[in-house]
């Protein structure tokens, strides 16, 4: 599927939101315009041949361009950092020149397949960047809203305009453009797919032709000529004396706009699975941006909100960039006369209205939640546009994104492994805490290719795992794909150390290939002596380690068994880890719940335990997890009986079910390992063991309810 596929279904919804887009876009293109230092007719010839030369080259059949936020936000700041007055001739060649600069980067961006990068430019450094450039422009549009000058440069330049354009405040102005921030936005989170922008822009035209709103001091756009103007020829020669600037200038312009729309094309993409050639879009940006400068726009950018708004209304091919562009150019052609009419708060508010939509707070709320690292890459980004201007910004969010590959390479996953009883595998000690570390034995996994950079993570975690009786040393390596050559050398120089102190090494479960790397790189001692084995039982075997393996702070060594082929032991550890007991209450509440309303003896005699199960929101939970739950369960049915809910008699009955299924459920460990009622004890003993520790009335309630149920 591309972008010129024709679908005949959605043919009346592309109609649809091509024209929505369309009439959505004038406003804010010529917003955009402006802010890019251009007349605000530049905007509608940026939205007119750009669009439709993309929508005959793309291979995505949903993303929607034009002139947007960033690259004009980008633009405007530079060229008022350079002194260039907005609106004049000299500003628009260069803006066109900076444009076809654009143009040239996408073609050598094409050359080198440049949209790899992509993979490299995290979510948070882009959030954290999008956002600052939407708050930056929010800054420079707030003058606007009460009738004062906007704002240039960086946050603490925009401040000291803010408030030395108080003078100019207009309470008519400021009124107007906050009522149009706060409707458009109030409609778009109740009303969505209401054209809420198109709504208040007629508002506006109303008010200036009825009431004469520019009598009491709110500005109106300036005149706009009809037609579709002139071709504009890039004078290199503009440049000249600023040249670097503006290479860097177009360069990061570059790079913000592949990185943007490269992401929000893949993402709907992924959403509707369907592919798209990175190969091919760039193409498409470079085409389009090289029109664009011969019309005197901005640089083209993809546009979230458009492309959004166009999903909202069932759109599904390049049909809607064709109607838009048919829409804005009898636009341009006959309607632009009655632009005069545009209150310039009410354009400034819809300006704003957009841009607060690509400010990504939600995505920081959720990164300070849940990863804090992840939280501080997204505000150093979003600080570094406000502090230091976008292409500061650029550079922060691309070394940003390298150092979080970098770093994710550094330290990647690894722990230290033991053994279940009655398990034939190896778990995580701290995310099971039913698994016990073989006796004078370091079990270690490695999850990433080992290098130069994070060999001494490598070699300092085992070493600081040895204690005064270890006797070996085992490697779990089937998470190692390479190595180079100092992570080789290295693995040499820790294999002779530990020797020298009497403990063996064994690095095993990896791939062929690392054994072919090692004997490349000068390391075939390793392989000679015997330091390589395939799995980690070969590896204990080799020490004179044979099943059943000695366990530390057990009675009797681990007897290897499967006691269910399709379910894991202590599931919930490893999915929850730390969160795991608090899910496991979470779910025995989701049971209590679903019989909080039995009202009868009857009711409770047709309670069926295993289906209330089976339709919680996990789904079955494994045997050895269901007996911990079953406790649980019981602890929170006297909360029912506690607030009136549940009768004593109901809840004995029901108490008297969980009993009977725990025995249903003892037979079928029984009957899959005969051996297995002695690991079922251990495993009740670890339960109630850690329940007394961490609940203790919880496990003095648990233990009076088994005492009830046995003399009843």
């Amino acid at each position: 599927m591309n972008g010129n596929t024709f679908n005949a279904k959605s043919l009346p919804n592309d109609i649809l939101s091509g024209i929505i887009v369309a009439i959505v876009s004038i406003p804010i293109s010529m917003g955009y315009a402006q802010i890019a230092c251009l007349p605000p007719v530049y905007g509608l010839y940026g939205s007119l041949l750009p669009i439709l030369v993309f929508s005959l080259v793309t291979s995505s059949p949903q993303f929607i361009v034009g002139v947007d936020a960033m690259p004009a936000a980008m633009l405007g700041s530079s060229l008022c950092a350079l002194n260039v007055q907005a609106g004049s001739s000299e500003c628009i060649k260069i803006v066109s020149t900076v444009t076809l600069l654009v143009s040239l980067w996408f073609v050598v961006f094409r050359i080198c397949r440049a949209g790899r990068i992509i993979r490299f430019i995290s979510n948070p450094v882009m959030g954290g960047f999008i956002s600052g450039v939407g708050v930056t422009i929010i800054l420079m549009q707030i003058p606007k809203l009460f009738g004062g000058n906007p704002g240039t440069g960086e946050v603490v330049s925009l401040l000291i305009n803010l408030v030395h354009e108080i003078k100019s405040f207009n309470p008519v102005s400021f009124g107007l453009g906050l009522f149009t921030v706060v409707i458009i936005l109030v409609f778009k989170k109740f009303f969505p797919k209401l054209p809420m922008a198109i709504f208040m822009l007629v508002l506006g035209i109303i008010l200036t032709t009825v009431f004469k709103i520019d009598r009491y001091g709110v500005k109106l756009l300036s005149a706009v000529p009809r037609g579709l103007g002139r071709f504009v020829i890039p004078e290199t020669p503009l440049l000249f004396s600023n040249l670097g600037k503006y290479i860097v200038l177009s360069f990061s312009i570059s790079l913000v706009i592949m990185a943007q729309s490269l992401l929000t094309t893949k993402k709907y993409a992924q959403k509707y699975n369907y592919s798209v050639n990175f190969n091919q879009e760039l193409t498409a940006y470079a085409l389009m941006n090289l029109v664009g400068s011969l019309s005197g726009s901005c640089p083209i950018n993809g546009s979230v909100s458009r492309t959004g708004m166009s999903d909202q209304f069932g759109s599904k091919t390049q049909i809607v960039s064709i109607v838009s562009f048919i829409t804005m150019l009898l636009t341009v052609l006959f309607l632009t006369d009655y632009f005069i009419y545009y209150p310039v708060p009410v354009l400034t508010g819809i300006v704003i209205s957009a841009l607060i939509g690509i400010i990504d707070y939600k995505q920081a709320f959720r990164l300070f939640k849940q990863d804090k690292t992840e939280f501080i890459v997204f505000i150093t980004a979003f600080l570094g546009v406000l502090l230091f201007g976008t292409i500061w910004g650029v550079l922060i969010g691309v070394i940003l994104s390298f150092t979080m590959v970098v770093r994710k390479a550094v330290v990647p996953p690894r722990s230290f492994l033991g053994l279940i009883p009655g398990h034939d595998d190896f778990f995580n000690l701290k995310r099971n805490k039913a698994a016990l570390p073989i006796k004078e034995t370091v079990l270690y996994s490695f999850r990433g290719n080992l290098f130069f950079a994070n060999i001494d993570t490598f070699e300092n975690d085992i070493l600081g795992a040895l204690k005064d009786d270890t006797k070996r040393v085992i490697v779990d390596a089937h998470g190692i794909g390479n190595i180079d050559i100092t992570a080789s050398d290295r693995l040499v120089s820790l294999y002779q150390k530990l020797k020298s102190q009497g403990i063996s090494f064994y690095i095993t479960e990896h791939a062929g290939v690392l054994n072919d790397r090692l004997r490349e790189y000068g390391a075939e001692l390793l392989i000679e002596e015997g330091c390589v084995r395939r799995t980690v039982s070969l590896a204990l075997r080799a020490c004179g380690l044979e099943k059943p393996y000695p366990l530390e702070g057990a009675e009797k060594p681990a007897e290897i068994a499967i006691v269910e082929s399709d379910e894991r032991l202590a599931e919930f550890e490893w999915a929850f880890g730390k969160d795991a007991e608090q899910k496991m209450k979470s779910l025995a509440q989701e049971m209590v719940s679903s019989i909080s309303d039995i009202s009868s003896a009857e009711e409770a005699e047709k309670v069926d335990i295993e289906r209330i199960e089976e339709k919680l929101k996990w789904g079955k939970i494994g045997l050895f997890d269901e007996e911990e739950l079953l406790q649980y369960f019981e602890i929170r049915l006297e909360q029912l009986e506690g607030k009136g809910m549940l009768s004593k008699e109901l809840v004995n009955r029901i108490e008297q079910k969980i009993e009977n299924r725990k025995q249903v459920v003892e037979q079928k460990v029984l009957l899959l390992n005969p051996k297995a009622k002695e690991l079922l004890q251990n495993r009740h003993k670890i339960v109630e063991e850690h329940l007394r520790k961490t609940s203790p009335k919880e496990f003095e309630k648990l233990m009076k309810l088994k005492e009830t149920i046995k003399n009843s």
